[in-house]
């Protein structure tokens, strides 16, 4: 979960507070003068470094709020993602649903989804992909959280999503049964996906 500035306030020493008072008031100016700097903008540099000045604990944390307040655009996005390092993706991926880029920040997810790096995964599948991905991704990301052991509790909206999915009961079906006949175990979290894929009674004419 993210932290919030306030509390982050509090959790920060005096140094690590004045660091991110100069990384915000950077990111704010990059956001009011866009194109101003010739190369990368210097709130860029703080978000590598956030976890050597702040702590890796607050790291997601303030990456988040620089992306925030800088408000980049899908270009310098996608560049922090692919440069970055696991943990400044993960921040990135964390962020998407916060930065009013629709859909276009759609294949940081799918690269995401693509990998086998838990912490990727568990971000991917949050607000931003569970709003953004199609039927046919979104199911296919379910079975990669199965897959790669992430708890199904990162799925974001996910008994909105899987509700009544038919087509997701018969994948997690066929998911048990190769797993079952590998001698493998099957993840707990596959039984709480496809018990809300079952249909909703329809109402009896007494509740009518």
């Amino acid at each position: 979960m993210l932290t919030s500035r306030e509390e982050l306030d509090g959790l920060l020493r005096g140094a690590a507070r004045a660091w991110l008072d100069e990384a915000l008031a950077e990111a704010a100016h990059a956001a009011s003068h866009p194109g101003a700097d010739s190369g990368n903008p210097p709130w860029e540099l703080r978000f590598a470094s956030a976890g050597r000045h702040c702590g890796l604990e607050h790291a997601d944390s303030v990456r988040a709020l620089l992306l925030v307040e800088a408000r980049p655009a899908l270009p310098a996005v996608t560049r922090l993602y692919e440069q970055g390092t696991a943990a400044e993706r993960r921040a990135v991926l964390l962020t998407l649903h916060r930065l009013d880029l629709g859909a276009t920040a759609l294949p940081l997810v799918e690269d995401a989804l693509r990998t086998n790096d838990t912490r990727l995964v568990a971000a991917a599948v949050g607000p931003y992909g569970a709003a953004h991905l199609d039927a046919h991704g979104w199911r296919h990301a379910v079975l990669k959280c199965l897959f790669t052991e992430v708890p199904v509790e990162a799925l974001d909206r996910l008994p909105e999503r899987a509700g009544g999915d038919a087509e997701l009961a018969r994948m997690l079906g066929d998911f048990a049964s190769e797993r079952t006949a590998a001698g493998r175990a099957v993840p707990a979290g596959l039984r709480t996906v496809l018990e809300l894929t079952v249909p909703a009674p329809a109402p009896t004419e007494e509740a009518r």
